[in-house]
């Protein structure tokens, strides 16, 4: 948590191995991410990693089933199959009946719930979640921020969550607040 422009990203990117750190490790499952390859960090994002982003990241030409479908595919999953595995998570996340919807025939909560679906269809261990409700009013937020917390435990799978509303941060067990690229406090809420 923390102001605009004090690292949030940053950091999110360091822990999800999109860019290396010029200090220090970061490890996932024993593997220091810098050690690993371009392609070989590509491919633990795809396997190990999920995304929420701010707007979705939705690819708009893409029915909501694709979307979530997508990682899946991009693994080599069959379309066939990815679909099937997809369609798992309308129900729970409430988009029963939305799965033949384009991202511009849903609305704001309904397609971060799309992209929500996205970053956990492949079973990951962390879900890294960048300002997920920013673009939501707040009810829609708290709403999206209960589904995300609640899938991501069922699952299993941890969570990275950056923001800079304490409302959101409300739902973390535990709060980093960084200021100015540096950790300004660390402590466990609940």
């Amino acid at each position: 948590m923390g102001p605009s422009g004090s690292g949030k990203t940053t950091l999110l990117h360091l822990l999800a191995g999109v860019v290396t750190p010029t200090s220090g490790t970061v490890s996932w499952r024993g593997k220091d991410l810098a050690r690993l390859g371009d392609a070989a960090r590509s491919r633990l994002r795809r396997s190990d990693f999920g995304f929420v982003f701010q707007s979705g990241q939705l690819l708009p030409e893409l029915p909501a089933i694709e979307n979530v479908a997508l990682p899946l595919m991009l693994a080599g999953t069959a379309r066939r199959q990815a679909e099937v595995r997809a369609r798992d998570w309308f129900a729970p996340l409430g988009l029963q009946g939305l799965e033949r919807r384009r991202p511009g025939e849903l609305s704001g909560g309904q397609a971060q719930r799309v992209a929500i679906a996205r970053a956990l269809v492949g079973s990951p261990g962390v879900v890294f979640a960048d300002e997920p409700t920013g673009a939501l009013d707040q009810t829609t937020g708290q709403e999206v921020m209960h589904l995300l917390t609640t899938a991501c435990a069922a699952q299993g799978a941890a969570l990275v969550v950056v923001t800079h509303d304490p409302d959101v941060a409300g739902w973390c067990r535990r709060v980093v607040r960084l200021r100015d690229g540096r950790v300004e406090s660390d402590e466990v809420t609940r």
